[in-house]
């Protein structure tokens, strides 16, 4: 006697195999939109008027320390104030944080395209001096060449 499907009433049924991953795909592409909504908001730090420019974005292993000097001068480390005698202490602490041997951790300057030459470089010579010299400055990618910048050959 062969065995086949039992049907009937004392049978039992055979499992069902396949999966319905309609569902699946809705809950994804809900949370997509969900993370590329907030994913830029949750850079927002510090109202900074970045320059343009047209280099590349850097890679990053760690968070960086993020500098920031807004339009009046004003100085943060992440979202803290800072004042500028303070600056020498401050950069000497995050200097030790890294230890000894190590390469300094990525720092991340973001300047107001409108201040004075002069103070972002002061800022710049101060983390040298802490011997933190892994400085990257920030920019907003530009889609066209920059007016006044050299042209690339």
């Amino acid at each position: 006697m062969a065995m086949g499907p039992v049907s009937g009433r004392g049978g039992r049924r055979a499992p069902m195999a396949d999966i319905n991953v309609t569902p699946l795909v809705d809950v994804m592409l809900v949370l997509l939109i969900i993370f590329m909504v907030t994913a830029p908001l949750m850079l927002a730090g510090v109202p900074v008027d970045l320059p343009q420019s047209r280099a590349g974005a850097l890679d990053q292993d760690k968070k960086p320390v993020q500098i920031s000097i807004d339009q009046a001068g004003q100085i943060y480390i992440d979202d803290r104030t800072v004042q500028v005698a303070a600056l020498p202490d401050l950069f000497a602490q995050i200097a030790a944080k890294s230890g000894s041997g190590k390469q300094g951790p990525q720092i991340f300057l973001r300047a107001d395209k409108a201040l004075d030459y002069g103070r972002v470089m002061a800022v710049m010579g101060e983390l040298n001096r802490a011997g933190l010299n892994r400085v990257a400055l920030v920019t907003l990618e530009a889609a066209e060449p920059v007016a006044g910048a050299p042209e690339a050959k």
